[in-house]
């Protein structure tokens, strides 16, 4: 389970403590909730010369997801896990739309002109839009977190090698899907491997389990800042509906993670999600089991400010 980050009135940051003592401090009203991604207390007194110990972030980058955890050196112990969930792809099929877009109504509206390939120059260190969104998203999270905990130093896995292949040199096509336990039961493996014993308390002759125990990590997923796209258009690129440049409504905006608890009507029940605001203040919920539309603002209490990620356990 994933620790808390706990900072004192100064904002001076602490040691991460257990979930359990974190809500300790909440209910004798000695602390109260900083932030709710990731969750994070703040005390109501000052500590002087505290012991706070060093932690790195460990990054395993990917181009869809990438990890993150924090860990302890001296204790070896994982202190918090988040995945991030990149919008690199997005970016690069909304920049294909516009392009599209864009050459269709200049073969409508314009007349004809000879290309112009080489009148655009890129500076030496110029990333595409879909990279330098990931490296954006990385470097984000890294000096939230280092806000958050006392950050040392930072590991980043940037090595690919074929693990099979160093095993075996001759490997080849379906033996990749062939491991070393091709051909061997699971259960038959984990009964083998731990002497037909239970791990916790070392019984024979009983029914055995198979557990799984991990941590559960923070699902970061980036959604951007919206669009400055003054209208939407239908796929011929031809203007289909206005889109309104006020973007807060009823003290809400679209990105804001919100609790609404209905009280009255068909949509009765609680929802927590990501928000979709309107001017006419019937806002839509992207809650854990979908898209829930028509509530109104009346029922929605802020949980976290719009910062451009949506957040799942």
């Amino acid at each position: 389970m994933s620790k808390v980050f706990v900072l004192d009135t100064n904002k001076q940051t602490l040691n991460p403590i257990h979930p359990g003592r974190a809500r300790l401090l909440l209910s004798q009203g000695k602390a109260a909730v900083f932030r709710q991604y990731p969750f994070t207390i703040i005390l109501k007194k000052e500590v002087s010369n505290p012991v706070v110990q060093p932690l790195r972030v460990k990054i395993d980058p990917g181009a869809k997801t990438t990890g993150l955890a924090i860990v302890n050196d001296n204790t070896g112990e994982v202190v918090w896990v988040a995945e991030l969930q990149h919008r690199g792809f997005q970016l690069r099929d909304a920049l294909t739309s516009r392009r599209q877009l864009r050459r269709s109504r200049r073969n409508r509206k314009t007349r004809y002109r000879k290309p112009h390939f080489l009148n655009r120059t890129r500076p030496p260190s110029w990333l595409p839009p879909s990279l330098n969104s990931r490296v954006a998203n990385i470097l984000t999270w890294v000096k939230r977190l280092s806000a958050l905990c006392q950050i040392t130093a930072i590991s980043q896995e940037l090595v690919r090698f074929d693990t099979q292949k160093m095993q075996q040199a001759d490997i080849s096509g379906v033996g990749y899907q062939q491991g070393t336990l091709a051909g061997y039961e699971i259960r038959e493996f984990l009964l083998e491997k731990w002497h037909r014993t239970c791990a916790y308390c070392s019984a024979r002759g009983t029914k055995l389990e198979i557990e799984h125990i991990k941590l559960k990590p923070l699902l970061i997923a980036a959604k951007g800042h919206g669009t400055r796209q003054a209208c939407r258009t239908d796929k011929w690129g031809f203007p289909q509906r206005y889109c309104s440049r006020n973007k807060v409504h009823k003290g809400f905006q679209t990105g804001d993670i919100v609790k609404a608890i209905v009280t009255k009507g068909k949509k009765v029940g609680t929802y927590v999600g990501r928000v979709a605001t309107r001017a006419s203040g019937s806002f839509n919920i992207s809650a854990r089991n979908g898209l829930v539309q028509g509530i109104n603002h009346k029922y929605c209490k802020f949980m976290h400010k719009k910062d451009g990620y949506s957040y799942a356990n």
